[in-house]
């Protein structure tokens, strides 16, 4: 049996790994969420990693690490939803409710190759709305993918549907075919 653990993301030769040195897809670093568009396209990838890089070494990292037999494997972005500038402006992820306030948001996950089908997902969310639940949320929301099709590994880093329900997640909004909101009250 393999031993699964999953840390806060505060050490950032860890969290580089994970993401190898393209910065997962494409270069984002997980900042997708954490800046408007305009602003996420005039960023280098190298200015985009240093970005999360200064989260990582904050006083509250970013996300969540997945370490499968100690090597790192696994990574899930959870933080406050007002730090998640996207969120508020995307016609699919926009609130159901803008001025609540202890909402967190699960915005991101990326497993390597070699962690895939292992249940990491799985067990980041559950520990990322337990962490989220320690710092005083009152409730965890997430953006998946909803769709019949079979979704490649780069179409999975908001998470799937599924993935929310098993861990307790409901539906509370839908504005697109293939994106809903999903919420978990800590309430």
């Amino acid at each position: 049996m393999r031993e699964l653990q999953i840390r806060l993301a505060n050490a950032w030769d860890d969290v580089e790994e994970v993401f190898g040195p393209q910065g997962g897809q494409s270069g984002c670093w997980c900042m997708w969420f954490r800046m408007p568009g305009a602003e996420f396209r005039t960023l280098e990838a190298g200015e985009r990693r240093a970005r999360l890089r200064a989260l990582v070494e904050s006083a509250r990292p970013p996300g969540l690490l997945a370490y499968l037999d100690g090597t790192p494997v696994g990574w899930c972005a959870v933080a406050p939803r007002e730090e998640q500038a996207r969120i508020g402006r995307s016609p699919s992820t926009r609130p159901a409710d803008p001025d609540e306030t202890g909402v967190w948001s699960v915005t991101c996950f990326y497993v390597t190759r070699q962690g895939r089908g292992q249940g990491i997902a799985a067990a980041l969310l559950q520990r990322a709305v337990a962490f989220a639940a320690a710092e005083g949320a009152v409730a965890v929301e997430g953006y998946p993918t909803d769709s019949d099709r079979r979704l490649a590994a780069a179409e999975r880093y908001h998470g799937w549907r599924s993935l929310f329900e098993q861990a307790g997640f409901e539906e509370i909004a839908r504005r697109t075919p293939t994106r809903p909101v999903m919420r978990l009250s800590l309430a």
